[in-house]
């Protein structure tokens, strides 16, 4: 498998998802909308769940309804992230492995990528993911060089001052959605505000 590339949005929110449920085991999507031969660009991430994660019923659910709406958005589900409850613990779940498998069926280079609650500081200098891949049937760690986020410096700068402001609590994953249907999981308002923010930093999201 070759190299991925993970844009500010989908890093951003992933990041504000963990941020906003700091105690909870959380999980989302990753998708993309490009085609590129051999790289996996993430160009979005819809963020699921942040209570009862092996509740297979509401998975299933949400995988169902994010891949119809994929569909109608020239998106497609490339991979899986989690982060776990215990901040030290970054290592895949069977729920994750699951999940991640599922989305393999469908998609040869699905990734899984675990974020490392340790190194969640807006200090750390890299970027707290650990990312797999799957070769023979079994989850592989991925080689970190083949691993892309551009403009990190800028990327980390505005997921550390969105949650200084208070913006993470604009985002809505499956989870609120399924309390209150009428907030929104593709969560337009979020994308629009990490896009402004980062349109100075790098012209492209």
């Amino acid at each position: 498998m070759g190299e991925v590339e993970l844009s500010c949005r989908a890093y951003v929110k992933m990041y504000l998802h963990a941020c906003l449920f700091p105690r909870c085991s959380i999980n989302g999507l990753l998708l993309s909308s490009s085609s590129a031969g051999g790289a996996v660009c993430v160009t979005d991430c819809v963020p699921l769940l942040h209570s009862h994660l092996p509740l297979a019923p509401i998975t299933q659910l949400a995988l169902t309804q994010v891949d119809v709406w994929c569909s109608q958005t020239q998106q497609r589900i490339v991979g899986y992230y989690q982060a776990n409850a215990c901040v030290s613990d970054s290592s895949p779940t069977p729920c994750a492995l699951k999940i991640a498998d599922k989305i393999a069926e469908q998609f040869d280079s699905a990734i899984l990528l675990m974020l490392d609650g340790s190194k969640m500081s807006p200090d750390y200098r890299v970027p707290p993911i650990v990312m797999y891949e799957r070769k023979d049937s079994r989850w592989m760690l991925k080689d970190k060089h083949t691993i892309m986020l551009r403009q990190w410096e800028e990327t980390r700068a505005i997921a550390s001052q969105m949650q200084e402001s208070g913006d993470h609590t604009l985002l809505v994953d499956f989870d609120s959605h399924l309390d209150d249907i009428t907030k929104d999981w593709t969560n337009q308002k979020l994308n629009t505000k990490i896009a402004e923010l980062a349109s100075p930093a790098n012209g492209n999201i």
